[in-house]
Formats: structure tokens, sequence, C-alpha cells
């Protein structure tokens, strides 16, 4: 059974970037190429929605996932075949980002006044 529509289950989005350890390049050829067999079913389930490698080294992910568990697991998996330093970012999805200002804005509005505090003891 394939991954449920995003609309249907809660998504949680984190950026990934990864710096690998200082191996030479040559000595960690065969590990980058299992990397990208692991990454292709996390493309194609749109758990992960994009990957890229980094000029250099390392590389960048944004993973699509419904908890902390499934990206702790997909985490785990990535560092046994490219062990890393990784960076990983919460991230909002522009419309959530945007439902969240507007009540923000509404919880807070005063009307382009600020409210005086109150000071001392009545």
């Amino acid at each position: 059974m394939g991954k449920p529509d995003r609309f249907f289950y809660p998504s949680m989005l984190f950026l990934i970037i990864t710096t690998p350890r200082r191996d030479p390049p040559s000595s960690v050829t065969s590990r980058r190429q299992k990397y990208w067999v692991w990454m292709a079913p996390l493309l194609k389930s749109r758990q992960a929605l994009w990957v890229y490698a980094r000029v250099g080294r390392g590389g960048v992910a944004l993973f699509d996932v419904d908890s902390t568990r499934t990206l702790h697991r997909l985490i785990n998996e990535w560092a046994e075949i490219m062990p890393a330093h990784f960076d990983i970012y919460p991230l909002l999805d522009p419309h959530e980002a945007q439902v969240y200002l507007k009540a923000h804005a509404r919880k807070h509005s005063s009307g382009g006044r600020a409210k005086p505090q109150a000071r001392g003891r009545k």
C-alpha cells in the first residue's frame, strides 16, 4: 500500500543537509551509489520530495513524513550508508505559515498602537 495523500495525514516537512566524513571520495564511491538506490523508492513514494548532491560533497533532501519516528528511521538508514553530520530543519509549508501569521496578527492586533503595560501595584 502506498503512502496516503498528504491531505489525509499530518504532513511534516524536514530539510536535511549532510556533511559527510572526510574520507577520500574514491573510498566511498560504492556507498554513494548505494545511497541513490536507497533514495529512489523514497522519491517515488514522495517521502523524499527532492534530493540534490552538494557541490564538493554531501547532500540536501526534503522529507515529507508522518512522524519524527519515521524521520529518525530514515536518518539512521542514511547514516548507515553514508556516515555524516546531519543538520535537520523542520519547515512549515507556505500555506500553513500564512494561516499561522494571520491568526497571530489577529491575536496581537492593537490597531497599530502598542498597549500600555501596567506598572507597579494598585
